[in-house]
């Protein structure tokens, strides 16, 4: 039972991937058919991140009324149900309307899956989690792919990926007796959980580093996924098409980091696999910035930047609440997911900025400056949690 609910979860995380990916590979043909401006997908993202927050900020109040099983079923559902609304949709506002139910819905999935494994499950189970979104998100263009290749269109794949959200909602809901059974079972740790208000969670000592760990780690890795492309056809003269394969490097190397951490996290420790983490991302940034003609350096510091990310952000979930105890862990985990939503709507449109009005060489320097504040937050976070066990 243990076991399968945990593959159960990673299933479903291959689902939230696969629908956090898919806007962003139909969107070329979806702009072109629709007769909209290139920069109205920030629009839809910027909606869908609204909605994932709202989700985030609500998500322990849902998981203590019904608990993760159900509220997972619930968001992969609805977002099931969108993605079929988004195949349908023949004109632009029609997306918007979508995009923030889309957004709540994976919202809601992430906060209740994230709550859940950390509080019921080990480190390597975390980072596999979050691995398996890695293989949703790799899928998911595929997907498109495969059907425009075939000229069923853009909506022919959202129905596809539809079919696929709707196969795991039933799997969740067929497995309801099972999370019932493991909530009553001694294998699970049981502890009284509490749904806090915003400013209840920001005022318990360290949450704010935490905060902001969150929201830098999630800036660096949405605006080096975002940016590599451009950098390397802007800065490094890369042909465009073979650029656009070039950066998928990155998150090639998150779900293959993911994957290894998986074997190696519970040896060494959630709070050095970030140390650790951080220190291959800062190898990874100085590779890209090497001021030399061949392109292999930037091209490996992709990829090891990526290592570098992968067990960051599952670390640092998995650790909450071991720092801060199971009864207020829904809430700060909420509150940690919505922090990294706007760090990845707010900080790759400023990278974008700056790229446009001084230089897209500074790329490696913004993801730098992005490392050195997660550091930086991440240490005070953990003098700040020890100093009551040590006083």
């Amino acid at each position: 039972m243990y076991l399968l609910i945990i593959a159960i979860i990673f299933l479903t995380f291959i689902g939230l991937g696969s629908a956090d990916a898919l806007f962003g590979s139909a969107w070329p043909t979806i702009q072109t058919g629709m007769e909209v401006p290139l920069s109205y997908a920030g629009i839809v993202a910027m909606t869908i991140t609204i909605g994932a927050i709202t989700a985030s900020l609500l998500s322990a109040r849902l998981l203590k009324r019904f608990g993760a099983g159900p509220v997972a079923t619930g968001g992969i559902l609805l977002s099931s149900f969108t993605l079929l609304g988004f195949s349908f949709s023949h004109y632009f506002w029609m997306l918007c309307v979508l995009a923030f139910p889309l957004g709540f819905a994976g919202g809601t999935i992430d906060a209740s899956l994230n709550s859940y494994v950390a509080k019921n499950y080990t480190s390597k189970h975390m980072n596999w989690l979050h691995c398996f979104w890695g293989l949703g998100a790799v899928v998911s263009p595929s997907i498109m792919g495969f059907a425009l290749r075939s000229g069923a269109g853009w909506n022919t794949g959202y129905r596809i990926a539809f079919f696929i959200q709707l196969t795991i909602a039933l799997i969740l809901l067929a497995s309801q007796p099972l999370w019932k059974k493991q909530k009553n079972s001694a294998s699970v740790k049981q502890s009284p959980s509490s749904a806090l208000k915003l400013s209840q969670v920001i005022r318990i000592k360290g949450v704010k580093y935490l905060v902001v760990t969150f929201f830098s780690y999630v800036a660096l890795e949405a605006t080096a996924g975002l940016w590599a492309s451009t950098f390397l056809v802007n800065e490094r003269g890369v042909n465009i098409e073979i650029a656009a394969g070039f950066a998928a490097l990155f998150f090639i190397g998150i779900t293959l980091g993911r994957f290894i951490s998986g074997f190696i996290s519970e040896k060494i420790g959630d709070k050095h696999m970030v140390r650790y983490g951080a220190a291959i991302v800062f190898v990874g940034i100085f590779a890209i910035w090497l001021p030399i003609d061949s392109n292999l350096a930037v091209l490996g510091g992709l990829i090891i930047t990526g290592l570098g990310c992968a067990p960051i952000f599952p670390a640092v979930i998995h650790s909450t609440p071991k720092n801060f105890g199971n009864e207020h862990s829904q809430s700060i985990i909420g509150v940690q997911l919505a922090s990294a939503y706007t760090g990845a709507a707010l900080m790759p449109p400023l990278f974008g900025l700056i790229a446009n009005h001084i230089s897209v060489g500074l790329y490696p320097l913004f993801l730098l400056t992005m490392a050195v504040l997660m550091i930086f937050a991440t240490e005070k976070l953990n003098i700040t949690v020890a100093k009551p066990r040590n006083s």
